[in-house]
């Protein structure tokens, strides 16, 4: 029986289209297999922020900032917290090999892509813990000039280019329910064909089928995504560690990141592993806007906001706005609530919130230098300024009572005590007369403005909540925004899928969050950020020249 393609390819997100554009390179011919419209291309890296985490890069150099590989490595594996014999085997071997690229080659390989970044560096996950612990011990979140779309345009480009020659094969509306073999190889793809549709990127598309196919090729890579649009697997795979999942929650990523994939590639015979570990924001707040059902937007705070639990009480050290994600979700799981506030003034939003998702950052994703400088001068930026105005979760009052009936009435309860949240306030205020402090947020803050980076765009000089001059006061209620796969198919570093008994199905890769992101889950429990797009680019990278290199 003749092969179809040298390569299948599941998936035209990030990684799929790095992968085939790495086999269009070697002259590889490749079918592209997506169950979404054409539209849909570049999958959920369209809507992000564009962020990567780099190591040692000029534009690091530039902001004073001294990083090097020792130093990434240890935060690396402080916040992974790696402690599987069987299952984080290959995870580990991936961090330390993807910490190496992004102390290496990954900026200079983008480069050649055409792919630039915004001067200033941003600081993610900061941490809070030991040196040893979790978190970024520097900034090292490097923000895509374009963001999201323009990291995904190189790769598509270089993938239509393949369209143009005839090496690849675009099959958009081909939903795959299952794979095969051939004398032991994994080099068949079966499914369903959709009915053509119109639907806009992001939206949910029709899933009347029309036909049926099937493929063969040499070798077939899984690059469908995880699981964050599909709450029934979220809650399935949610970790017993975390308490019980939120009753309610956002999501982060359209429906059809359903996960679906996965089980079929199980049943398959690969190994897929650390399904109990996922990442899920703590900033959500509802979309005024929505593209997909239960869309939110991720909050990208500074340090100064106030967070507050549902009943207006601070959140422990180290807690902070921008910290510690996992810690935090922790935290929310447990209290028996399902929304926290972020409590805050005119002064503090107009400088520190900027919004996840490049259709809330206009100025960076149109490449607008324009743009950007109205940003900086504006006393709170356009998208942020529509949330206030439309946003449920907003609040905005000139005095403390009416911020609290607001925030009542946002939730339909009575849980904030106006006593409670002031004296929470006050307190606070009060540590920031001195330039010393036992309140460890308020130093935290100074400490974040040492940074050049954040001292010009990202954190406010600090001052009193409640002095009227950096007034009105704002409330903005959070809720858990679904996001991240951080298990996934078990991958040794040449990306081909490991079976149950440890070793590689023939025929059979797998990349981007399909992989965990490599090996099975690179992060291990947590992310330094910036390492979602770039383990699309790696691991995507990785299978594409793997793949090319076994059909010669």
């Amino acid at each position: 029986m003749a092969y179809d393609a040298d390569v299948i390819v599941i998936g035209a997100g990030l990684a799929g289209l790095v992968a085939t554009a790495e086999l269009v390179a070697a002259g590889r011919t490749v079918i592209l297999v997506d169950q979404e419209p054409e539209q849909s291309i570049g999958g959920q890296a369209h809507w992000s922020f564009g962020g990567l985490f780099l190591v040692d890069s000029p534009e690091q150099r530039r902001m004073r900032i001294r990083d090097g590989v020792d130093l990434a490595r240890q935060d690396w594996l402080g916040t992974a917290g790696f402690d599987r014999e069987d299952e984080d085997r290959w995870p580990r071997r991936w961090a330390d090999a993807y910490v190496e690229f992004a102390a290496g080659e990954k900026r200079s390989w983008l480069r050649q892509h055409g792919i630039r970044f915004f001067p200033v560096v941003g600081w993610a996950e900061r941490g809070g813990y030991s040196a040893t612990g979790h978190g970024n011990s520097v900034p090292r979140f490097h923000i895509t000039w374009g963001t999201g779309p323009g990291l995904v345009a190189p790769f598509e480009q270089r993938v239509r280019e393949g369209v143009a020659r005839g090496l690849v094969r675009l099959c958009f509306r081909h939903r795959v329910t299952g794979l095969g073999r051939t004398g032991g190889t994994l080099d068949t793809v079966s499914g369903e064909v959709l009915e053509p549709s119109a639907a806009e990127r992001g939206t949910a598309s029709s899933r009347e089928v029309a036909g049926a196919f099937e493929f063969r090729a040499q070798a077939v890579i899984v690059a469908s995504g995880g699981i964050g649009g599909n709450h029934e697997l979220v809650r399935a795979q949610w970790p017993g560690r975390l308490g019980a999942p939120p009753r309610t929650m956002l999501s982060g990523v359209p429906a059809h990141v359903d996960g679906l994939m996965l089980g079929i590639a199980e049943r398959a015979g690969a190994s897929h592993v650390n399904q109990d570990r996922m990442w899920h924001y703590t900033e959500g707040i509802e979309n005024w806007n929505p593209v997909w059902a239960r869309h939110g937007i991720r909050i990208l705070p500074g340090p100064s906001s106030l967070w507050v639990d549902a009943r207006g009480r601070r959140l422990p050290v180290p807690l902070f706005p921008g910290f510690d994600t996992l810690g935090t979700l922790e935290h929310i799981v447990t209290s028996g609530y399902d929304h926290t506030w972020f409590v805050l003034d005119r002064k503090i939003i107009g400088k520190e919130f900027a919004l996840s998702g490049s259709e809330q950052n206009p100025d960076l994703t149109g490449r607008s230098v324009r743009g950007v400088i109205g940003r900086a001068r504006a006393d709170v930026p356009g998208p942020v300024r529509a949330f206030m105005d439309h946003g449920a979760d907003f609040v905005v009052e000139e005095d403390l009572a009416a911020l609290v009936r607001g925030m009542n009435a946002v939730t339909g309860d009575e849980l904030i005590d106006e006593a409670v949240l002031r004296r929470e306030i006050v307190a606070r205020d009060r540590e920031i007369r001195n330039p010393f402090t036992k309140d460890l947020q308020v130093t935290a803050v100074r400490g974040a403005r040492r940074y050049l980076g954040d001292k010009l765009i990202r954190t406010a000089a600090p001052h009193r909540i409640l002095d009227p001059a950096a007034g009105p006061l704002i409330a903005v209620r959070l809720r858990v925004l679904t996001r991240k796969s951080l298990g996934g198919l078990e991958t040794d570093l040449s990306s081909r899928v490991l079976g149950t008994d440890g070793t590689p199905l023939a025929g059979l890769y797998a990349a981007g969050e399909a992989a965990g992101f490599g090996g099975g889950g690179v992060h291990g429990y947590r992310s330094l950020e910036g390492t979602f797009l770039g383990g699309c680019l790696f691991s995507g990278r990785a299978a594409g020249r793997a793949a090319a290199e076994a059909v010669r």
